[in-house]
């Protein structure tokens, strides 16, 4: 067998399964179509939108394939919601309220005040955001931005904010507002596991995937990332409690603080004038996740249902309608009040539940595979799993409070993945005896166990030719009948890859921008991370960087470790070198732009001592790799 280069047509189980999900859920209730639709004014006369080097950053007319019938290659729930997704151009939530919907994964919403327009949640990159906002201005008169927010601290909420205000605008005044806490939570998630985390992103999101019924249809929070450029302009104005009330340019505001929900820091807006509601990512048209298969920190589904009791509470009877930074707004103040209901019994559910049965002594993957939603909560189109799962969310609720392992102790100790793949294909009989079992299980529609142990094999031998056609099929079959948008693109990407070669990091979010906003305290423990320990277990080194107008930071280098202290007390120790420069020289040289030599020749550092010292230091630092293997070792 050759190793196959493209995709192949849903085998009889998968057509089977997914030919049985319309029979089960209400594929006729055209509510959230009439929703999606509701209040189109029009959209872009142009589909590619290109970012400031001319690269198409979003295609708007890359999903018209979904207009068809669902094929046997998709879950038709699945097809419904990227559908739903698709509806894309600029939309009146209220009068005076607007979104631009589907010019990227997550929405604009333009709130009209008296002179201008206030913009919450610039989308992911700089040029889907100009292009929403020029839409929005061909609708609705060339209004200035007169104030800018962020409902919460990941990147597809803030990246695109270059792209609807300028430096001069942000200089005379403009105010950028965002919940306590966003600026830490928002640098530290896409630097220190950044690297990590957008590359796992390009398969959760599939952005490099075909997009048509055997590739990518949509990451069920919304159609995929945007691949422009991402930027960052830190907030002027802090929400600090529940209750805070804000005016920007005579739009009134009421917010709800939401920390550790959907994101570390988060908030919703309750528009008094317009009897709306912003519930930002915390209630939106699918079960959301609690751990992010890009990987994030642990949400708490407890914390969250009871957020969202609190909004009901706040806001409820206030609201006329429910609108979120993602997916078609609620309207109808009882309908508004019973979707927020659902989403808050939902998350209750799977912490309660996953509590009951962890208590029990079940594992992670026995609850996995065991929990289901009430049936009131199953027949909620928005409780379905397109973006989070009930499979992952359950472990993730077990790693909350019981962390990685299950408690028997033949998991404490296990062969890391090639040692161990090693070993089973031995036992089993060879790699070729063990695809050729495989290759049965692949007939007889077994994907789950066929992907399950031809991993060993790859890991065993990656060069297995046989094993790798194998596998991309499997895994490719196992995609078409995910309900789930992520499960399925991660699926579709491990078979690309193992066909094609690897598409690395598609959409980079470690820009300058993002940098230039980290503290120097996080710039020190952004370094300490990419120490390679072993290299340096017995260099000691101590660097001193005095900065004018400010406290001195010593570095350490110890057993190590790079220890990062401010100030000159005991733990700073006696530096073997030092430096006077200014701290702006000072970011430059931690991010690598300068080096205090050069500086040192420019007059603008001097340096006292073992100048070697800084360049030995240096030279334990790793950079991190953005194109690691993940579907082979």
């Amino acid at each position: 067998m050759t190793r196959s280069s493209g995709p192949r047509p849903a085998e009889p189980g998968i057509a089977a399964n997914n030919a049985q999900v319309r029979e089960r859920f209400p594929f006729d209730d055209t509510r959230d179509l009439d929703d999606a639709r509701r209040g189109f004014l029009g959209t872009a006369e142009e589909p590619l939108i290109r970012d400031a080097g001319g690269a198409v950053a979003w295609d708007l007319a890359a999903y018209g394939f979904l207009d068809q019938d669902c094929p046997d290659t998709a879950n038709p729930s699945l097809w419904r919601q990227a559908r739903l997704c698709s509806e894309h151009g600029l939309f009146e939530v209220v009068e005076g309220i607007y979104q631009v919907r589907g010019f990227d994964l997550s929405n604009m919403t333009l709130v009209e005040g008296e002179r201008g327009v206030f913009v919450i949640d610039p989308l992911l990159s700089a040029g889907p955001a100009a292009a929403a906002l020029a839409l929005y201005r061909s609708h609705r008169g060339d209004r200035p931005v007169t104030g800018v927010l962020y409902t919460h601290s990941h990147v597809d909420h803030f990246g695109g904010v270059r792209g609807v205000v300028t430096e001069q605008e942000l200089a005379a005044g403009v105010p950028v507002l965002a919940p306590q806490g966003f600026l830490v939570h928002a640098v530290k998630e896409n630097i220190y596991a950044g690297t990590a985390m957008a590359r796992r992103a390009a398969y959760m999101y599939g952005a490099a995937l075909a997009k048509g019924p055997q590739g990518q249809i949509g990451a069920g929070l919304g159609p995929t990332t945007s691949t422009g450029a991402v930027g960052l302009v830190p907030p002027t104005t802090d929400i600090t409690r529940t209750g805070q009330a804000e005016t920007v340019d005579g739009v009134r505001m009421v917010f709800q603080l939401t920390p550790g929900t959907e994101a570390p820091a988060e908030l919703n807006i309750h528009f008094p004038d317009h009897a709306a509601l912003c519930v930002a990512e915390n209630a939106t048209h699918n079960m959301h996740n609690l751990l992010t298969l890009r990987g994030a920190e642990v949400r708490d589904p407890h914390d969250w249902a009871r957020y969202l009791t609190e909004a009901i509470d706040l806001f409820g009877n206030a609201s006329d309608v429910a609108f979120a930074s993602h997916h078609w707004p609620v309207w109808g103040r009882e309908r508004v009040i019973a979707f927020l209901a659902e989403q808050r019994d939902m998350y209750a559910y799977l912490h309660d539940q996953t509590l009951r049965m962890l208590n029990r002594g079940m594992t992670p993957l026995e609850i996995a595979e065991e929990f289901e939603l009430p049936p009131g909560l199953q027949r909620a189109w928005h409780a379905h799993g397109y973006y989070g799962s009930v499979s992952h969310n359950t472990k993730a609720v077990y790693q909350k409070y019981l962390g990685w392992f299950d408690g028997n102790p033949a998991h404490l100790w296990e062969h890391p993945p090639v040692e161990a793949a090693t070993r089973y294909v031995e036992f089993m009989g060879g790699a070729d005896e063990v695809v050729r079992r495989a290759r049965k299980s692949f007939e007889e529609g077994d994907f789950r166990w066929v992907v399950q142990v031809v991993n060993h094999v790859l890991f065993a031998q990656p060069d297995h030719e046989q094993a790798r056609v194998l596998q991309a099929d499997a895994l490719e079959q196992l995609g078409y009948g995910c309900e789930n948008g992520t499960w399925r693109n991660f699926y579709l990407m491990g078979a690309h890859e193992l066909r094609h070669g690897s598409v690395g990091t598609p959409t980079a979010t470690t820009s300058s921008d993002v940098l230039s906003a980290l503290t120097l305290e996080q710039l020190f423990d952004a370094l300490a991370i990419r120490v390679d320990g072993p290299r340096c277990w017995d260099a000691e080194i101590t660097v001193r960087w005095n900065v004018r107008d400010g406290e001195p930071h010593t570095q350490l280098l110890r057993n190590g470790v790079l220890t990062h202290v401010v100030g000159s007390g005991p733990a700073a120790g006696s530096p073997d070198v030092e430096v006077a420069l200014d701290e702006a020289d000072l970011r430059g040289v931690l991010l690598g732009s300068t080096t205090p030599g050069a500086l040192a020749e420019q007059g603008r550092a001097e340096i006292t001592g073992d100048a070697g010292k800084i360049a030995e230091l240096f030279g334990y630092l790793a950079e991190p790799d953005p194109d690691f293997a993940i579907v082979t070792p």
